[in-house]
């Protein structure tokens, strides 16, 4: 599979042209991909500290033996 066009390389590298990464969108996409990653991360982190503090009230509310024989 080409990415520039070449089917290919047995051509004088002089008029290639740049053969080299992060001429394209390797930058834009490797920086999409960590904001998703990080947003992911936080997400994951509010959802699991809600459901924690879900079940410690629950734990407040039900008492503790019945949480303990819950789980």
């Amino acid at each position: 599979m080409s990415t520039i066009g070449y089917d290919s390389w047995a051509v004088d590298l002089a008029d290639v042209g740049a053969v080299y990464p992060l001429q394209g969108w390797e930058f834009v996409m490797t920086i999409i991909g960590v904001i998703f990653w990080l947003g992911w991360h936080v997400m994951q982190f509010r959802r699991e500290s809600r459901d924690f503090e879900d079940v410690r009230r629950d734990a407040d509310k039900a008492g503790k033996a019945r949480m303990i024989d819950l789980y």
